[in-house]
């Protein structure tokens, strides 16, 4: 097939000569091509797939996954049944099948367990496994923690966390995953002990499987916070959303350092309403809908920001949007659930139904829509695959 202005020949690797450093270029072998490609964002070598097919090829083989950056697959997320039992879900951002069972069955070897999921990062699965007579599943004292990778099926069962201290009624609640394969093979789980009444946070534990064990730290915070989202790692940092309750009930980013000793805030923008937060392009990412005088979200109104430095407490905006398109098409209303790891693109669930949408904020563009299943639980946890074999603490499993 002759080449057409403006095309190229897809069946064969791709011409170099009519630009300089061809020769050389084109000289490069299989692996030093990897080798490039394994220091590209996962959106930019996704596009690469499309150059020829041996790139095709090249990238796809199961034996390069393991070294190349993989892109979003979809979401994690739970829907409950009329007899109230926990059913686990997976909407694929490319609509084909899941890339394994969400039901993950060989978590829970006895009958008489369930699992909930709590975290996602960097490829890695946590989950809390609970007996299902257990009236409370989210207590951490009644239940254990599960770490897997489900792209290789291997799993860790962490111990039990400890006791929260006196006073009696501390508990813990909020938990996250912190992991970097980049870094480590090893990775973190924080939980976040509360104080109650009042709910605020005390103190954390955070299990480390180097160590094999866990540890715990007060609270270096001088304010009172109540913690209200799920956690979200980077750059070394894990954050949670939380809430001033002692200053007209305003929202914050709480981050602490993974040995629990250096901890901070950073005040968001429009901070009486609640906002989404996710990691994107290497940086932490909040979405909020905009306020109007009297406090009110207004849906057809989107924000993107933006904290680009990690030693920073500065959020810079990058989009605004607005939705009136997609709700004009629709006619229902949506709100942010999550953000996309590699562009600047949301994912707006719909209030009270069972669609997904991406919307690219850069383009405002409406992207791919996604049935979710009946009862969904809106808490959606972003999955990207990881083919290493490496799991710190799964031997054996």
């Amino acid at each position: 097939m002759e080449e057409k202005e403006g095309t190229f020949e897809r069946n064969t690797k791709p011409r170099l000569d009519d630009h300089p450093g061809a020769m050389s270029a084109s000289l490069l072998t299989d692996d030093l091509i990897l080798e490039i490609l394994s220091r590209l964002p996962a959106r930019s070598l996704n596009q690469f797939k499309c150059v020829s097919v041996p790139w095709r090829d090249l990238i796809t083989d199961p034996t390069n996954r393991r070294k190349l950056p993989q892109a979003l697959a979809g979401f994690l997320y739970m829907a409950v049944s009329n007899n109230r039992r926990i059913h686990h879900h997976f909407a694929s951002v490319y609509g084909a099948v899941a890339p394994f069972d969400p039901a993950l069955h060989y978590l829970r070897p006895n009958k008489d367990e369930g699992i909930t999921q709590v975290d996602a990062c960097n490829g890695l699965l946590l989950y809390r496994r609970y007996k299902k007579n257990k009236a409370t599943p989210w207590i951490e004292d009644a239940c254990h923690f599960v770490v897997c990778n489900p792209a290789t099926g291997r799993w860790v069962e962490l111990p039990h966390p400890p006791q929260p201290q006196e006073p009696a009624n501390s508990r813990n609640h909020t938990t996250g995953l912190a992991f970097d394969p980049v870094v480590s093979s090893h990775f973190h789980v924080l939980c976040f002990e509360y104080n109650f009444p009042g709910a605020y946070i005390k103190g954390v534990n955070i299990y480390s499987s180097r160590a094999g064990a866990w540890s715990r730290r007060d609270s270096g915070m001088v304010e009172k916070v109540i913690l209200c989202s799920k956690c979200v790692y980077v750059g070394g940092m894990p954050y949670v959303i939380g809430n001033l309750k002692h200053i007209n009930g305003e929202y914050v980013l709480v981050g602490v350092d993974m040995e629990g000793k250096v901890w901070k805030t950073i005040r968001v923008p429009y901070g009486r309403s609640f906002g989404t937060i996710g990691v994107s392009q290497g940086c932490l990412h909040y979405a909020i809908a905009s306020v109007d005088d009297n406090n009110k979200i207004l849906v057809s109104e989107i924000a993107l920001w933006c904290l680009k430095d990690h030693d920073s407490k500065e959020l810079v905006l990058k989009h605004t949007a607005s939705l009136d398109k997609l709700m004009s098409m629709t006619g229902l209303v949506y709100q942010v659930a999550e953000i996309h790891p590699d562009c600047d693109t949301i994912f707006l669930v719909q209030l009270g139904g069972d669609t997904l949408v991406s919307y690219d904020m850069r383009h405002q563009k409406v992207g791919c829509i996604l049935n979710l299943k009946k009862h969904s639980i809106h808490k959606f946890l972003p999955y990207v695959p990881l083919f290493s074999e490496s799991l710190a603490g799964a031997d054996g499993h």
